[in-house]
């Protein structure tokens, strides 16, 4: 089975993650707990996305050194 690929983004109007496809389309905001593979590296690590309680900052479980998610490789 081939995997969708995009790229993690931020979405100002739903204020959620979201992920550009590669054929433009987009994912229409991502949820906590939502998985998927996030490209570190030469890695595809699969992983999930939360969001701090105290902080309302985005992150992705099991993946550490990473602060800034937009711009991220992904597929699911």
């Amino acid at each position: 089975m081939k995997k969708t690929k995009g790229t993690l983004y931020y979405d100002l109007s739903s204020e959620r993650m979201d992920i550009l496809y590669e054929d433009g389309t987009r994912e229409g905001g991502l949820h906590c707990g939502e998985t998927f593979e996030v490209k570190i590296g030469r890695e595809w690590i699969p992983t999930r996305i939360e969001m701090s309680w105290n902080t309302d900052e985005w992150y992705l479980v099991g993946v550490k050194n990473v602060s800034n998610l937009e711009g991220l490789r992904v597929r699911l």
